[in-house]
């Protein structure tokens, strides 16, 4: 297949551009490469799983660093013709002209938004330093390899209930430190299901955490009191990377997780071209699931394309 025309007005025109260099992004891209469409990928190089040192749970690729996926990804869509270009769209004007940071302007036909999103910490001394490493946020990636040590889990808001119940499924001896959540703000069901759970309840505010030989073994509260914790569970909270969606008048529904677009099965916005995927689409979207994500817009890109062409073509 033919593709367009590849400069309009000195502007470089491509079929699809790609908001986004993480699995979204790279599976969307990867998708189109074979599908023959000519397409960008912008990557700012700020995947949401950099502090981690590995990824789990994703069948065939189960430990594998996240850096290593990426670069693999990365290799992958530059054999069938992708270009990937270091540096971000500050603006995305109507009909698609798009504008990077670093003074260059491109036009596509379709965009797939794949900005992800960014966690941000509660203000504790030591936190973010261990980010990743011994202060997880997520059982599913990381309880495997810390099972059965001493884990805390720091709240931050009533829900952070829930995360202590779910660690308890990786550990026996977990510690609840309820941190700026009053305890009067727990409901009965959530006392008696953390006591069914085994898990501990400490009211204070947790001050910072202890580390020895760079590695973490204890959490110390506002009064000087400490607990002895190998691992502390933490739930960021969670700000999505939507700018360039709300620019172009996507419709967005507010989650606890924060503000995300409206989509159909495919990823499609309320803006007619514009896909979304991965973090950018919602919060619980594992490399896993954002791979298949990023899959099922960058197919649905090509057909839609294809029947538009085809459409032109005979006067549709």
């Amino acid at each position: 297949m033919e593709v367009v025309t590849m400069t309009e007005n000195n502007i470089d025109t491509y079929e699809v551009v790609v908001v986004g260099g993480g699995a979204a992004g790279l599976s969307a891209a990867l998708v189109l490469g074979r599908a023959r469409r000519r397409t960008l990928v912008v990557d700012a190089g700020e995947p949401r799983n950099a502090p981690a040192a590995h990824m789990q749970g994703y069948l065939s690729r189960d430990g594998m660093s996240p850096a290593d996926f990426l670069a693999v990804g990365r290799e992958e869509i530059a054999r069938y013709g992708v270009e990937l270009v270091r540096d971000r769209v500050v603006d995305v004007a109507e009909g698609f002209t798009v504008d990077l940071a670093g003074g260059r302007t491109v036009r596509a036909r379709r965009l797939v938004i794949a900005t992800g999103l960014k966690d941000e910490l509660p203000e504790v001394p030591g936190l973010a330093e261990r980010f990743g490493r011994d202060v997880l946020h997520c059982p599913y990636c990381h309880g495997w390899e810390v099972r059965d040590q001493a884990f805390g889990v720091l709240a931050t808001t009533p829900m952070s209930v829930h995360q202590a119940l779910i660690v308890s499924q990786w550990s026996k001896d977990v510690t609840f430190f309820l941190h700026t959540v009053a305890e009067e703000e727990l409901s009965d069901d959530d006392l008696r299901r953390l006591a069914a759970a085994g898990v501990e309840v400490v009211p204070g505010v947790v001050s910072a955490l202890v580390t020895e030989d760079d590695r973490l073994t204890g959490v110390r509260l506002a009064d000087g009191t400490s607990h002895d914790r190998e691992v502390l569970f933490v739930a960021p909270r969670a700000v999505p990377q939507t700018d360039l969606l709300r620019r172009l008048g996507a419709e967005l529904v507010e989650t606890p997780f924060g503000a995300y677009p409206v989509v159909d099965e495919t990823g499609l916005t309320s803006v007619p071209g514009v896909w979304s995927a991965g973090n950018a689409r919602g919060f619980g979207e594992q490399v896993v699931n954002a791979a298949a994500g990023g899959y099922r817009a960058g197919a649905t890109i090509n057909g839609e394309l294809l029947m538009t062409d085809l459409d032109a073509a005979v006067g549709v």
